[in-house]
């Protein structure tokens, strides 16, 4: 029998980094071949390898933090600093496209005819679309603030109800993301324009959708009854993950739809 005589966490050999990268470099490279020689053959290898690996991992993490009782104190300290300094991270790699998006536009070239929006390019309304998908993240920010209240105060009915309307929105934002790059009059080609546009709006959008799943997996264990009321902090971090989303939307539609129009 294997005792510990600390407080901390030390994992055992797992294969699921291994295979995550593995996956992950299938993933990019089939983007590659997707993109110049129109084949989905390894993009779908990539696709069903990283599921499967994020599968077996959130597996392995949930039974070593619910039923093996592994997440003490400190551990959990360090998965919220992990948690922390992962949000700060995609904090620069939002701001990156900020950069990109004001440098042009508040100086534009002759290229781009000297003005901004750039010449031949009609950008969204902001008051349409783009303002029903700001009401609707900004609910799902308050829906989630209602789950995590309800989960403190053990209040499961709530709890289901609330997550499953947080859930919902997420699902119902990337509904509407995607019908209004249906309806773009512009891609991603046209100038700088469309380039920051739809890589901002689109890589928030990856966010959104990874969110929602994040959201998903805490509304699994909730009804499988793994959070209580001092150990929940996968939910805490769901929770956080989707107000950085919140945020970084509320400065996308300010800058982007509504300045930069």
């Amino acid at each position: 029998m294997k005792f510990n005589l600390h407080s901390y966490h030390l994992v055992d050999m797992s294969p699921w980094p291994l295979t995550g990268s593995l996956s992950a470099l299938l993933l990019t490279g089939g983007l590659v071949n997707w993109f110049h020689f129109y084949s989905m053959d390894v993009l779908c290898l990539g696709i069903i390898g990283t599921l499967l690996t994020m599968v077996q991992w959130w597996r392995d993490v949930v039974r070593e933090s619910t039923f093996q009782g592994l997440h003490t104190t400190k551990v959990v300290s360090g998965l919220k600093w992990g948690m922390i300094l992962f949000i700060v991270s995609e904090v620069m790699f939002f701001f990156s496209f900020f950069w990109a998006f004001f440098h042009s536009s508040l100086s534009p070239c002759v290229e781009l005819g000297m003005m901004w929006p750039p010449t031949g390019v009609d950008p969204f309304d902001p008051m349409l679309v783009p303002m029903l998908n700001t009401s609707v993240l900004l609910t799902s920010g308050c829906t989630v603030v209602w789950a995590h209240y309800s989960l403190i105060e053990d209040d499961r009915s709530d709890l289901i109800q609330s997550l499953g309307i947080t859930i919902f929105l997420g699902f119902y934002f990337t509904v509407l993301q995607a019908f209004e790059y249906y309806e773009a009059s512009f891609t991603i080609a046209d100038s700088v324009y469309g380039c920051t546009f739809f890589v901002a709006t689109g890589f928030h959008g990856l966010h959104v959708i990874i969110g929602t799943l994040f959201l998903s997996v805490c509304m699994l264990r909730v009804l499988k009854g793994h959070f209580s009321m001092e150990h929940h902090f996968g939910f805490e971090a769901a929770a956080w993950y989707w107000h950085f989303v919140d945020v970084v939307w509320l400065f996308l539609y300010i800058s982007i739809y509504w300045w930069g129009s």
